[in-house]
């Protein structure tokens, strides 16, 4: 074993101790050439210091399962950078980029749907219906999108274009109109 790979080593181990300053070994020694693997996965420096940042805290906290019998420590180092990297690389293909207009064509779509087809779709004489036929539409549609679509406040916010309180503060009032109701 080189010296390199000893140091790595013995730095792993007090990393695992909780041992700030094996981390800092480790960074000082390795950092930029885990960037220059990152970038290369992922052709984009911000990305790849990201994806080293995330991977150093990794190191940190799975310090405990380096075992030098299954391999190197530079190799167990590197591998949790690289999988890192791939793995982001896999989530941004994943995405599907849209236009525009394209993206509110799907926007106003979805609003028509929470407030028309789900409420249709529960029974004539649901005391659930009654209820949820009592609010105002604003309301409606945000209880809707949130308990059956499952957005968060902030897409609720974004979908329906206005300010994330007040989309908190419908959800709030209908549920509290809907448990008064449903009583």
């Amino acid at each position: 074993m080189s010296d390199s790979q000893q140091v790595l080593a013995a730095a792993l181990t007090a990393c695992a101790q909780g041992d700030k300053a094996g981390l800092r070994r480790i960074f000082d020694m390795e950092a930029r050439r885990l960037v220059t693997v990152a970038q290369r996965i992922l052709r984009r420096h911000d990305y790849a210091e990201e994806i080293v940042q995330d991977a150093f805290v990794q190191i940190w906290n799975k310090a405990s399962q380096y075992t030098p019998e299954r391999g190197s420590a530079r190799g167990w180092i590197y591998a949790i950078v690289r999988n890192r990297a791939l793995n982001a690389l896999r989530d941004v293909k994943r995405w599907e980029l849209m236009d525009t207009d394209t993206l509110e064509r799907f926007q106003d779509a979805s609003q028509d749907v929470f407030s028309v087809d789900l409420l249709a779709s529960l029974e004539q004489e649901s005391s659930l219906r009654r209820c949820l036929s009592q609010l105002d539409e604003q309301k409606r549609k945000s209880i809707l999108m949130a308990y059956i679509s499952g957005y968060t406040h902030g897409e609720i916010a974004g979908r329906l274009r206005v300010p994330l309180g007040t989309a908190k503060a419908w959800v709030r009032r209908g549920l509290a109109s809907l448990r008064e109701c449903m009583a």
